[in-house]
């Protein structure tokens, strides 16, 4: 499910932590990051269960209609084509998504929660989304399916009481969003017209994933020093105490990545690297840290502590 560049953001974010509170214990740091990892996939699993509530926020408002004082001909007879959605009701029905989501605690249920929802909707039925498919006469599996995911896309996706909710749950959960969100979106468009529903797992069977997280997290903290050396020693006319500390943090993080993941392609490293700088530092920061990465890979190749096999050879 996840991916290698999240895998590094999360290290980074728990890493920050734990050096800005002086922390010393490796093996909390790790469980940490394990724990951030998590919680990712409870937000995937509640972005999965957004459809159905939507779904049942349309039926109360239909019967809401329906108990008006002077029911319309719309009223008493509505469209029912986002209710019947075959989709929708394959994930309210799936029992692997029931047991993960029981098992984790992930659900919406509550009144405020079904606020959210009943608001969510109200903005739903004005979209142009909403409009088009509810009123475009066609149907079918394949047409429930497309209802399905431009609903989550363009609608869900986007609410701005989402976004609060995720934000009072965890100030880091806003970064996550958009992965999260494009693993729902993948696993609505494999969702087969026979058959049942796969959720999608945390980590792939027989992945490396959890290790690499771990490792990255092990020894990023057990090479400090001599990567602050390092870095001391490349960053020509610079005072490490000018550096912005994300930068620093960074620098460590794909220094000790590329001496300790011999599968890792050194331009992979030096690219995601480059990337995350963009998003989490300051704006001129991907060329400082491009300059003292290349630095560093010319330096440690000499020294044979950069060793690739494989297709992660130097290049």
């Amino acid at each position: 499910m996840l991916n290698r560049r999240h895998l590094r953001i999360k290290v980074l974010q728990i890493l920050y932590a734990f050096y800005q509170s002086n922390e010393t214990d490796v093996l909390k740091a790790q469980k940490e990051v394990l724990f951030s990892v998590e919680r990712m996939y409870d937000m995937y699993l509640y972005l999965l269960l957004t459809l159905p509530e939507v779904e049942r926020a349309a039926e109360n408002k239909i019967e809401e209609r329906k108990k008006k004082f002077r029911p319309t001909a719309e009223d008493l007879n509505p469209n029912l084509k986002l209710v019947n959605n075959l989709v929708v009701k394959q994930i309210a029905g799936c029992d692997d998504l029931r047991k993960l989501s029981e098992s984790r605690k992930v659900n919406w249920i509550g009144a405020v929660n079904q606020e959210i929802f009943r608001k969510m909707y109200l903005q739903i039925m004005e979209s142009e989304v909403f409009f088009e498919h509810m009123n475009n006469g066609l149907s079918g599996f394949e047409e429930d399916k497309s209802f399905a995911v431009q609903l989550f896309k363009n609608e869900i996706a986007n609410s701005s009481y989402l976004y609060h909710f995720f934000e009072e749950m965890s100030i880091h959960w806003l970064d996550d969003l958009d992965l999260c969100c494009s693993m729902v979106i993948k696993t609505l468009k494999t969702i087969p017209e026979k058959g049942l529903m796969k959720v999608l797992p945390l980590f792939k069977e027989d992945d490396d994933e959890k290790d690499f997280v771990l490792n990255l997290v092990k020894r990023t903290i057990e090479m400090d020093n001599e990567n602050e050396h390092l870095i001391n020693e490349l960053a020509d006319n610079w005072d490490l105490d000018r550096i912005a500390k994300m930068d620093i943090l960074l620098l460590k993080m794909a220094v000790s990545e590329l001496q300790s993941f011999s599968s890792i392609p050194t331009k992979v490293t030096l690219n995601e690297y480059i990337e995350i700088s963009k998003f989490y530092s300051t704006p001129k920061s991907n060329v400082f840290i491009n300059g003292i990465l290349d630095k560093a890979i010319s330096r440690l190749t000499k020294e044979k502590k950069i060793i690739k096999t494989g297709r992660g050879l130097l290049s």
